[in-house]
C-alpha cells in the first residue's frame, strides 16, 4: 500500500517561497507521474505540475515560470518549488501519484496548507 505523506506548507506573504515536499511509502511502479494539484476555497480540484518518471514536465499556465517540479526517485519523494507567491495561490495543495499500466492505480496526500497574504 502506497502513502504519501506532504510537508512544507504554510503562510507566506507576496512574493515568498515554499518548497513542498512528497514522500511516498511502499513500491510505485513504473511508468508513473508524479504531481501536484490544488484546491482552493470554493473551486474545483486543478492540476499545478506533473512530472513522469522520464522525467518530462507540465505545468498550469498560472504558475509556469515561478513553479519548478522535481523527483528524486531513489527516495520517491517529488518537490514543488514555488517563488514569486501571489494570493491567489492560496490554497491546500494535494501530492498526487498516478501509476500507469497493468498495475494502474492512483494515490493521494492528505493535503497541506499554503497561505499567501498581501
Amino acid at each position: 500500500q502506497v502513502q504519501l505523506v506532504e510537508s512544507g506548507g504554510g503562510l507566506v506573504r507576496t512574493g515568498g517561497s515554499l518548497r513542498l515536499s512528497c514522500a511516498a511509502s511502499g513500491s510505485i511502479f513504473s511508468p508513473n507521474a508524479m504531481g501536484w494539484y490544488r484546491q482552493a476555497p470554493g473551486k474545483q480540484r486543478e492540476l499545478v505540475a506533473v512530472i513522469i518518471s522520464a522525467g518530462s514536465t507540465n505545468y498550469a499556465d498560472s504558475v509556469k515560470g515561478r513553479f519548478t517540479i522535481s523527483r528524486d526517485n531513489a527516495k520517491n519523494t517529488v518537490y514543488l518549488q514555488m517563488n514569486s507567491l501571489k494570493p491567489e495561490d492560496t490554497a491546500v495543495y494535494y501530492c498526487n501519484v498516478a501509476v500507469f499500466g497493468f498495475r494502474a492505480n492512483d494515490y493521494w496526500g492528505q493535503g497541506t496548507q499554503v497561505t499567501v497574504s498581501s
